[in-house]
């Protein structure tokens, strides 16, 4: 039994890693400020003597003996994160630091939850770990990207100074149960609008790509990386190295779902990348990782779980 801290634990992400982590019989410490996160995500594990739910925000300093921390802390989509940018960046830098900070004097070793938007809108396809990037400073999508970036600076440099024991990965789109429906996510968008009988709302002329996991798929993929060999701290690319088009995904909830919901373009964000992919390569290599679930197993199960809250 080990001793885990989840930042940013009763989110979407984090309330799955929760569960996986106290199924393997560890202690779980759960924290969050519930902005974005939800009581109702890890409800149904606060009847395990191992679970610990704690109201905390990440930019403020926590103390507390573990041995292993999961800095998940961040809100991840569009809606949520420019709602305060500034709080967002803050999230990243200062939780980092704290929890890094943590790490240094307990001695645990600690992963950072970074991501594929770090990539920006990429100039090389698809993504390896050593493109650095193409992301504009001063877009309304900055705040997210840029803290993430710092967040990684933060992470190798408490490694290279402080010998703290880091793992980092970057998260490509990911989907499955408890994400927020109102998250302006385009998955749990499609699927919230075609349940609805709305017009499906495609920013652009559909041409976009994201690679798409199911949630299962990640947690594997982070765990792996928490606990791989000593000395490798990655940045590690998790996600599914298969590539959609908006169009496609629209047409896929719509015939999951049954529904006669139209699609409608509409004009597209402010840097909103054109495509995204990753080159998994070192996933398979480091962790033997690569995701089993496929875009219509996934679909459905999520298709299932918005059925039940809307």
């Amino acid at each position: 039994m080990k001793k885990i801290l989840v930042t940013g634990g009763a989110g979407f992400l984090g309330s799955h890693l929760c569960e996986r982590l106290l199924n393997e019989g560890n202690e779980v410490i759960c924290i969050d400020n519930f902005f974005t996160g939800s009581k109702k995500n890890v409800v149904h594990l606060l009847d395990n003597p191992y679970f610990e739910l704690v109201r905390h925000d990440v930019t403020m300093p926590y103390f507390v003996e573990l041995d292993q921390i999961y800095n998940l802390a961040c809100p991840a989509s569009p809606i949520h994160y420019q709602y305060n940018p500034i709080k967002t960046i803050k999230t990243s830098v200062m939780g980092a630091i704290n929890m890094l900070g943590l790490a240094k004097r307990i001695g645990a070793r600690i992963l950072q939850a970074s991501t594929s938007e770090i990539y920006g809108d990429p100039a090389v396809h698809p993504q390896k770990e050593d493109y650095w990037g193409n992301v504009n400073t001063w877009g309304p999508r900055s705040c997210y990207d840029e803290g993430k970036r710092s967040a990684e600076t933060l992470f190798m440099d408490y490694h290279m100074q402080n010998n703290v024991d880091i793992k980092v990965i970057r998260i490509f789109n990911t989907y499955g149960p408890r994400m927020h429906p109102g998250d302006g996510r385009v998955v749990s968008n499609f699927i919230v609008q075609a349940l609805k009988g709305e017009d499906i709302t495609i920013y652009g002329n559909g041409q976009q790509t994201r690679s798409f996991q199911y949630v299962d798929d990640l947690i594997e993929g982070m765990i792996r990386m928490m606990n791989s060999r000593d000395g490798f701290t990655g940045p590690v690319n998790v996600g599914n190295p298969y590539e959609f088009t908006m169009l496609e995904l629209a047409e896929k909830v719509i015939d999951l779902t049954g529904s006669k919901s139209k699609i409608v373009h509409l004009e597209i964000p402010k840097d909103d990348p054109t495509r995204r992919q990753p080159d998994i390569s070192l996933a398979k290599k480091e962790l033997d990782w690569e995701p089993k679930i496929q875009l219509e197993e996934g679909l459905r199960k999520t298709i299932e779980y918005f059925k039940s809250i809307i």
